[in-house]
């Protein structure tokens, strides 16, 4: 989730706080961006945009050639008319972390936040916290798509209910399981739609190449449980069938219940199998 926290040190545009709007909106600001950062991100986005060729879904393939931006870091006013004629969502600039119940008011209103402030030289390969490249280009691409623009609305608007009954975490699973790290089957394989995986190179290759690693056929209730990882790829990864089980699976389910059962529980280790469990195979390099 994202959360307010000080930057001090960075781009110009790094965490700047002062001036953002009730809601942490700023301005894209788009002409501070020095053709320096341009540059870095035309290398991020060839580096990335040759596996999407072969390990991203089709949606965000379809997605990231409609959003058209190969040459340089795009501005969101552009990105927004395509956006707005195809599922209605719009993206506003934000610093950086913003807390939860910011961030759940804009999806449920579909607004996403994109960070506006693009990683140095130095963090090409690692980041801590999402930046615009991870956002657009992890993120935005699937906001065309009509079921994850769909999901990410509902999953705004379960956010008041989550944060009411003390159920915060287990509500981020889902979001960090799927919108950052899932993977779905399709063309006979698994594919990448999660924005953490798509956006790192490594993690990519990994999630559906590396023979250790546990894949799961995606079960809410599992996901609610399962803890992850933040520092290092994740140890286990949740596959879909399809976009659309992402809101089948979810629009029936009460989540009060599963809240009042296991929120007072440690979560699951991330990369252990329950009994009964039949993880899912990689795919070859």
């Amino acid at each position: 989730m994202k959360k307010p926290r000080t930057q001090t040190s960075g781009s110009g545009l790094r965490g700047e706080y002062e001036g953002a709007a009730d809601d942490y909106t700023v301005g894209q600001d788009w002409h501070a961006y020095t053709p320096q950062m341009h540059e870095r991100w035309r290398r991020l986005f060839a580096r990335q945009s040759a596996l999407v060729k072969t390990h991203a879904c089709a949606a965000f393939r379809d997605g990231l050639a409609r959003l058209d931006c190969a040459q340089g870091i795009p501005r969101f006013e552009d990105a927004n008319v395509i956006l707005g004629a195809a599922t209605g969502w719009q993206l506003v600039a934000v610093p950086g972390f913003i807390p939860d119940a910011v961030f759940f008011d804009h999806l449920a209103h579909r607004r996403f936040p994109v960070t506006r402030w693009l990683r140095e030289e130095h963090e090409l390969d690692y980041l801590v916290e999402p930046d615009v490249f991870h956002d657009f280009f992890g993120h935005v691409p699937m906001l065309l798509n009509p079921a994850i623009a769909d999901f990410l609305e509902l999953y705004g608007k379960a956010g008041e209910r989550a944060m009411a009954m003390d159920a915060l975490d287990m509500l981020a699973r889902i979001y960090w399981y799927t919108i950052e790290f899932g993977l779905v089957r399709e063309e006979g394989g698994l594919k990448v739609f999660g924005a953490g995986i798509i956006s790192s190179s490594g993690e990519t290759r990994f999630s559906i190449e590396d023979a250790k690693v546990l894949r799961l056929p995606f079960e809410a209730v599992r996901v609610m449980r399962t803890g992850y990882m933040i520092d290092s790829f994740q140890k286990t990864y949740f596959v879909l069938e399809s976009l659309p089980q992402l809101i089948e699976a979810l629009v029936h389910l009460d989540f009060g219940p599963v809240y009042e059962t296991w929120r007072t529980h440690a979560p699951l280790p991330a990369g252990d199998t329950l009994p009964g469990e039949i993880p899912i195979a990689g795919e070859p390099a």
